[in-house]
């Protein structure tokens, strides 16, 4: 007999194990079949042991400049394999706290591989054998996605390295190339950098970090290469040649192509859905470049069966997938007041030094789309609170629609600006325009006042600057 649900959830990451919590909330009896670890690659081995790591290469940065602040210190060292294994506790932490969410919601936690057997129907394996059949009136997949591999230069485990291998690495490597300056990209460069490694960053198109506003990148690129980092864009790695102990890269740039040696590699070239062996070719669900194609409502084209998050594509992110999941599960309860995501508002964080955060349209893409814009400018030297924390370099930038008062887009970059810019992105749900948002008092000293000074700069009437 097979265990029966009204939603079964292939998937236990941060769409999975939230649309589980929704679900239950709202009366529902709900399974969780994850394969691997609860929590996903977000828990495990991606947003959370990266920012441990990352605040440890803080912690060593601050303390190799203690004379800015009028401190001193000798023999500064760091044990290498403490720092990882404390990234790792973490993720355990949170991990197991997933499972105390399980059980206090009822949620059953089925431990397996999951394929899709008929309509409303999922068998599920461990180890090659058969652990359960579960049958539910509806489907959710989010089963999340994996590193994307270039031919020829595919991750070994242990001199190439993909997300996996460079959170948990064997030792400290001196000298390191990271191809790939997206978000995924520059946090590791940025980590390693701060632990003392000399390293390079590879990106194919012309800027680092893409998809940002250009000016942000160009910004965060002065950082880097100001803080040692080797910066090369409008470059393609042609080839990793592995010798015993090092990998030797051929880099082209402008046709003419070079050859460096490096301890280690990471490739960090984008993500890929997880959609092989779930069971979809008997289905009516449709594939698209490596990812499923759902509507606003989650739904694929098979009926009773919905997918989320990272599985779905762009923007990769955790949030993004929890709220998919509400929004998935809600409709499916009929819930009145449910409404489609609205993926412009969901901002986007990189947490290399200096933090890069932004949510709506940049300069550019608001120009392309015909609106006649509005631009402010603050910088952090001109703040307070900024001087005082030692943190003077950054800047926060909103894109104004000129007609109509309203904010297109908020790119920052800068100490916390990850912190911040969640108020750029209620103001955008909220419909908030120039008026309201220069109406509201920001507290003083905060490094928020930025974000009001910014939208003050748009309307020529900035304060500190």
């Amino acid at each position: 007999m097979a265990d029966t649900y009204d939603i079964a959830i292939v998937g236990g990451g941060p769409g999975g194990y939230v649309a589980a919590i929704r679900a239950a909330q709202l009366g529902m009896k709900v399974a969780v079949i994850e394969r691997e670890h609860m929590g996903g690659i977000c828990l495990n081995w991606g947003c959370i042991p990266t920012k441990a790591l990352l605040h440890a290469s803080e912690i060593n940065h601050l303390l190799h400049n203690l004379g800015d602040y009028g401190f001193s210190a000798k023999d500064i060292s760091f044990d290498f394999k403490k720092v990882i294994q404390r990234s790792r506790d973490v993720s355990s932490q949170l991990t197991k706290g997933i499972g105390g969410l399980m059980k206090k919601n009822k949620v059953t936690v089925i431990d397996g591989h999951a394929k899709l057997a008929g309509k409303g129907k999922l068998t599920v394996e461990k180890d090659g054998k058969k652990v359960a059949d579960v049958t539910a009136k509806h489907i959710i997949l989010a089963t999340g996605a994996r590193a994307r591999e270039l031919p020829g230069l595919e991750p070994d485990g242990k001199l190439i390295w993909a997300y996996k291998e460079a959170l948990q690495p064997d030792k400290m490597p001196k000298k390191l190339l990271v191809v790939g300056s997206g978000a995924i990209g520059s946090e590791f460069a940025s980590f390693y950098l701060n632990m003392g490694a000399e390293v390079t960053l590879v990106e194919v198109v012309d800027r680092i970090l893409p998809v940002e506003d250009e000016e942000i990148s160009k910004f965060v690129h002065k950082a880097f290469t100001a803080q040692g980092m080797k910066v090369m864009t409008g470059a393609t790695v042609k080839s990793l040649k592995k010798g015993k102990t090092n990998v030797t890269a051929t880099i082209e740039v402008k046709g003419k192509a070079e050859e460096q040696t490096f301890d280690r590699v990471i490739m960090a070239v984008g993500i890929v859905g997880n959609t092989e062996n779930i069971g979809l070719e008997n289905t009516k669900v449709k594939v698209d470049r490596g990812h499923i194609v759902i509507n606003e409502w989650c739904e694929t084209a098979e009926p009773g069966v919905y997918a989320i998050g990272d599985v779905c594509g762009p923007p990769w992110l955790a949030h993004k997938a929890s709220h998919e999941g509400v929004i998935c599960v809600e409709k499916i309860a009929g819930v009145k007041d449910v409404h489609p995501l609205d993926t412009s508002n969901i901002p986007g964080c990189t947490y290399c030094r200096p933090q890069v955060a932004s949510v709506g349209l940049t300069e550019k893409a608001a120009k392309e789309k015909g609106y006649k814009v509005k631009v402010g400018r603050f910088s952090f030297i001109g703040n307070g609170k900024a001087i005082a924390l030692g943190e003077p370099e950054g800047m926060v930038k909103t894109v104004f629609d000129e007609k109509t008062g309203e904010l297109l887009g908020a790119h920052m970059v800068g100490a916390e600006v990850t912190e911040m810019i969640q108020g750029y992105g209620i103001a955008r749900t909220l419909e908030t325009t120039e008026a309201e948002l220069m109406h509201t008092v920001f507290p003083h000293p905060t490094l928020s006042e930025m974000m009001h000074e910014s939208v003050l700069d748009a309307y020529g009437k900035v304060i500190h600057m």
